[in-house]
């Protein structure tokens, strides 16, 4: 299992901007930055545990019967609250007058991806927002007849809404996978609710007119799993066999981040949603432009194909599933196809040997990701 204390979450940067973003280990040349992830290095380990930390005995894990290791973090009471057509369950952690950090988590995953994410961010003082997307967790619909949608721009609709319930204006916001896609809709559409930006794989809102030009062999297997699931074949495996679906797709996309069952087990209890499969499926469907979206929505739609520039502060994040999983070089990993797509102040990480599962393999290197982005 990977621990967030070895070389594993060692990185490199790119040069793609000339403010030199550079991360801990080692020295920061700004003290006040250096001091302050000093701080939140040595303390995360005392104050997670009033945070973030219960025995091993408190709950079994749901996914698969097996238990929780005491040494895993694991996150407080889930709370919910109604926004938009959806009844959302996040977990809320650090100080309530604390600088408003989101984090968004993709499939498939759940909110434990930033299990340990989220207290080095409360331990610097943020208050940190983890919400399930709808899908996934306890986040349901609030009604039996709304349209079960997984577009693009709905996503983004969730997260403000969410924001409204909480009385938040402005929040960093943060994500990999469908997060970060969410994540960027919100920073390009609504800027003002954004304050910065980290997006792991850079510029995800899709293009459903270059969605229907084919990619090179070895990227298109990368996708193998989106043409299974075009077919009814594959609607019913999923809904039959999401367990073990997506604990082969963790596999695949991390293929060096040893996990373990109890890992796995925590977040699988996540697909255990009325909603999963339908959300998962329409989405994937949608991207080929094998299904509609919903017309409410065509205007925000109309706006993401242009493919909007993001304007807000931005680090993006690229990791080994941004290349290796493409059959693509490692000069993929730099970022340059994306870079014109952010015109405000913006640098580029590079995280080697970590797969697609960004802050629960490198929960530091993340966390820092936060913390420089909102110095921008």
């Amino acid at each position: 299992m990977y621990n967030g204390a070895s070389n594993a979450e060692s990185f490199k940067m790119s040069s793609v901007n000339a403010s030199k973003f550079k991360m801990p280990p080692g020295v920061n040349p700004d003290r006040r930055r250096f001091l302050r992830n000093a701080a939140l290095t040595i303390a995360a380990a005392q104050l997670s545990g009033l945070l973030m930390i219960r025995p091993a005995s408190a709950e079994p894990s749901k996914g698969g019967g097996i238990p929780i290791p005491p040494t895993m973090n694991r996150f407080g009471p889930v709370k919910q609250i109604n926004a938009g057509v959806l009844n959302i369950g996040y977990v809320d952690v650090g100080p309530a007058d604390g600088s408003p950090v989101i984090l968004l988590h993709g499939w498939p995953y759940d909110i434990h991806s930033y299990v340990d994410v989220a207290p080095l961010l409360a331990t610097a003082g943020y208050r940190v927002i983890v919400p399930y997307m709808r899908g996934f967790g306890s986040t349901t619909f609030l009604s039996s007849d709304t349209f079960r949608n997984g577009q693009q721009s709905v996503m983004a609709v969730d997260v403000t809404s969410l924001m409204d319930a909480l009385n938040i204006e402005k929040a960093i916001i943060a994500g990999y996978d469908l997060g970060s896609r969410t994540a960027d809709i919100v920073a390009a559409l609504w800027p003002e609710r954004c304050k910065a930006l980290v997006s792991v794989s850079g510029y995800l809102i899709t293009s459903l007119k270059a969605n229907l030009m084919p990619l090179p062999p070895a990227a298109e297997l990368g996708w193998w799993y989106q043409f299974y699931f075009a077919t009814n074949r594959g609607m019913l495996g999923y809904s039959q066999n999401w367990y073990d679906f997506n604990k082969l797709i963790w596999k695949i996309a991390s293929p060096n981040w040893g996990f373990d069952d109890a890992t796995y087990d925590q977040t699988a209890a996540a697909f255990n949603n009325p909603d999963h499969v339908a959300i998962v499926i329409h989405n994937y469907r949608w991207r080929l432009s094998l299904a509609p979206g919903d017309p409410q929505y065509d205007g925000l739609e109309a706006q993401l194909a242009e493919s909007p520039v993001i304007t807000v502060p931005t680090i993006t994040i690229a990791s080994d599933f941004d290349w290796k999983n493409y059959g693509l070089s490692y000069g993929a990993a730099e970022g340059t196809a994306y870079r014109n797509k952010f015109s405000g102040k913006y640098s580029h990480l590079i995280l080697d040997g970590i797969g697609h599962n960004v802050p629960r393999e490198a929960p530091q290197a993340f966390a820092n990701a936060v913390i420089e982005v909102d110095g921008y």
